[in-house]
């Protein structure tokens, strides 16, 4: 099969003026540039801190007025063309610098050219701060987070595949209907690791993909594996970064369940808070020195760097060992589709059935009801 070469994406014209990170990012910049200033014109150590707080009593009151005008106009400038977001924003940047300019009263003497000044230093930092964005777009996106996000793909172990088909065999006879459901999850499971998975999708996806990913691992594990859903106040329509979770039960199973030969209980918890959502992941820990900690590291550092990609700083990942148990947290902001995008057949849309299938429309239907089911009653597998 040959490969499919992607040309990189355009990275964004602006940031997401709504993301934690983005809006201390700007707060750190400004109030460095200032810093710089005040040192420029006051050489002297000991009346630094009087000239930065003389300097900042301009800058403040402008830049927290732009960032919460910028805030609200986010959503439209996110889809706007480069060339329009760019002016919008520099026509904000003047009209706040002149508004503040006459409304505010003068906290020293009026200084000939001050407001020109004010203008200029602002416009200096807007570009700067968008050129600095763009480049950290560009070098998180998208060539080098899809090469990461291929490699965790690939890291679906091959000879899961293998094992998998085994016990698919071994029912062939004795429960044909299980072996047939089975084959169905073993085919949507790869078919959605061979997409593309660069855009974020509903929580309710991942979470059914992960279903079927341990119902496989069932068929061989049996009475070992035993599965505790906790999703009765999960938000299904959450958007999240693809694989974001079965790569960790995957590396649970493997290194939680896989060296023990008495029962092991897989914990999955998620919930909305404060409007995070929360995915803690439980698993009994083996002690093999570093082993466990090695092998769960690709898989960590990877959704880690596609969590800073996606959310920034509103985004973390921890994990830790406490009381004999594996823990894995996750927390993420709470983000749905937008009305405007909710028909452009991205992230949200549904699954594609196959020409000529006509039984594939009754499959999918038995199965998102099978989902919607257990995120309603919480229930435990095992």
């Amino acid at each position: 099969m040959q490969g499919i070469i992607r040309q990189p994406s355009a990275a964004p014209a602006l940031p997401d003026l709504r993301n934690l990170g983005t809006i201390l990012r700007v707060l750190v910049a400004v109030n460095g540039a200032t810093l710089i200033v005040a040192l420029a014109r006051e050489p002297r150590l000991a009346s630094l801190a009087r000239e930065w707080a003389s300097l900042t009593a301009f800058v403040e009151p402008h830049l927290f007025a732009e960032l919460a005008v910028l805030w609200l106009l986010s959503p439209w400038l996110s889809h706007a063309r480069t060339r329009v977001a760019l002016g919008v924003v520099t026509l904000v940047t003047i009209a706040i610098a002149v508004g503040l300019d006459a409304l505010l009263p003068r906290l020293g003497p009026d200084i000939p050219g001050a407001l020109t000044r004010q203008i200029v230093f602002a416009l200096t930092a807007q570009f700067a701060l968008v050129a600095y964005f763009r480049l950290r777009a560009r070098a998180l996106s998208p060539a080098i987070t899809e090469a990461r996000l291929q490699a965790l793909q690939a890291r679906i172990r091959p000879h899961f595949l293998f094992n998998s088909l085994t016990a698919v065999l071994s029912l062939m006879r004795s429960e044909p209907r299980r072996a047939e459901a089975a084959l169905e999850d073993l085919a949507d499971l790869f078919r959605v690791l061979m997409r593309d998975n660069r855009e974020l999708a509903p929580l309710a996806d991942e979470v059914e993909l992960c279903r079927q990913y341990l119902e496989l691992e069932q068929l061989r594990l049996g009475e070992r594996l035993v599965i505790d859903w906790n999703v009765k106040s999960m938000p299904g329509d959450a958007l999240v970064p693809p694989l974001v979770l079965q790569p960790l039960i995957e590396n649970a199973v493997y290194h939680g369940i896989e060296p023990s030969l008495t029962p092991g209980v897989l914990s999955i918890n998620i919930f909305l808070s404060r409007d995070e959502v929360h995915a803690i992941l439980r698993n009994p820990y083996v002690a093999q020195g570093e082993r466990h900690h090695a092998g769960n590291r690709m898989a960590l550092d990877n959704i880690r760097e596609r969590l800073a990609l996606h959310f920034d700083a509103e985004a973390s990942l921890e994990s830790r060992v406490n009381r004999g148990t594996y823990e894995v947290h996750i927390r993420m902001p709470y983000r749905t589709v937008e009305p405007q995008a909710a028909g452009s057949g991205s992230a949200g849309a549904p699954r594609r059935e196959r020409a000529g299938d006509p039984g594939a429309h009754k499959r999918h239907a038995s199965r998102d009801a099978r989902v919607h089911g257990m995120i309603a009653a919480g229930t435990s597998h095992g």
